[in-house]
């Protein structure tokens, strides 16, 4: 099979032939046919997640994978319902099933956890081994482009929004604010509106083409934060939504300068979901934080239960896309052009 590995980091992928992966008998093998390229593949040749636990290569990166089921393994339960041929997409964080988080569902978080993309396996191949326990059959009229990219880009805003939610920070007298409109922020944004229970949606970012992305998806106003000062853009908030402050905020950046932005704009008992991590330390003043008593919320993916929701908002109709689709060969080119920034909504690899 051709797969696109990490043989050294901070170098560019060697695109090559390899053996197609055998199957244990609690699995399956999926043909891949589309993976969605997300700025974590960016951080991971360039040796981030080496801070965090070795992940010696040869590696595929690819994270949101969606195919077809090619085989499946001799102990594979008659009661999952998996066929041959099936069209699937893969969950994220495969747990080792006894732990406190697995044992909830939570299988994403299990300090055991397991992920695809981030070992010998991934999506940037034409074939990846997975618990069968990990696939989720989705409709066959979605379109492998759109379904990959669910699968972080529009799972993990998804799951952050909730967090949100469930914790009382959104209604029809708030304002939400959501941080960096790219791959995930596009999603954050249609979330935003359809969870918000009638809050109020901003869109923040330094690109208008993303800005613009953002209003057509449905977000209520949007504001350039490009050189400005934090009271300016408050200003402007305020002209925008009648307040100077916000509600809520779900960051899909997790850059620096940025969540220094959305702390000095969140409102007392304001709720901050971060799910990005562009930058890998924050600075803010601490007195705020507990004066105000706001709540930060790290929200990490998301867990099955979160990604069947997902599908079937896609199911039916209610999730728009960004979508550049790319060719196998491309991959270098296209982790050069994440890598920059440069890369508006998501570029799909499509076998």
């Amino acid at each position: 099979m051709r797969a696109a590995r990490i043989l050294q980091y901070h170098k560019p992928l060697v695109l090559e032939d390899i053996a197609v992966p055998d199957i244990e008998p609690n699995e399956v093998l999926v043909k891949v046919a589309a993976c969605g390229m997300c700025r974590s593949d960016v951080l991971l040749v360039d040796g981030f997640f080496q801070n965090y636990g070795d992940i010696p290569p040869p590696v595929i990166p690819g994270h949101e994978i969606t195919g077809t089921i090619e085989k499946i393994g001799g102990v594979v339960s008659k009661s999952a319902g998996l066929e041959e041929g099936d069209h699937v997409v893969v969950a994220p964080g495969w747990g080792d099933g006894v732990c406190r988080h697995c044992q909830v569902g939570n299988t994403h978080i299990c300090a055991n956890v397991r992920w695809p993309g981030f070992g010998s396996y991934g999506g940037f191949a034409e074939y990846i081994p997975v618990p069968a326990r990990y696939v989720i059959k989705v409709a066959e009229h979605l379109k492998f482009e759109e379904l990959a990219p669910l699968t972080d880009a529009g799972l993990t805003p998804y799951r952050g929004i909730k967090k949100i939610r469930d914790a009382g920070g959104l209604g029809p007298d708030r304002v939400i604010g959501v941080f960096g409109i790219g791959g995930l922020g596009a999603y954050a944004v249609q979330y935003a509106k359809l969870l918000g229970a009638g809050a109020t949606v901003v869109a923040f970012a330094r690109n208008p083409d993303k800005l613009a992305i953002a209003k057509s998806y449905g977000a209520d106003h949007i504001i350039d934060i490009k050189g400005r000062s934090t009271g300016d853009i408050g200003e402007e908030l305020k002209k925008a939504t009648g307040q100077d402050k916000l509600d809520a905020i779900i960051d899909c950046a997790g850059a620096r300068e940025m969540m220094q932005l959305g702390f000095a704009l969140l409102a007392i008992s304001g709720h901050y979901a971060d799910v990005g991590f562009i930058a890998d330390r924050i600075d803010i003043p601490l007195f705020p934080r507990v004066s105000g008593e706001q709540t930060f919320h790290g929200s990490f993916w998301g867990n099955n239960a979160d990604l069947a929701e997902v599908m079937a908002l896609a199911a039916a109709g209610k999730i728009q896309h960004t979508i550049k689709t790319i060719g196998f060969d491309e991959i270098n080119e296209y982790l050069d052009l994440q890598r920059d920034n440069k890369v508006v909504g998501r570029a799909v690899v499509k076998f």
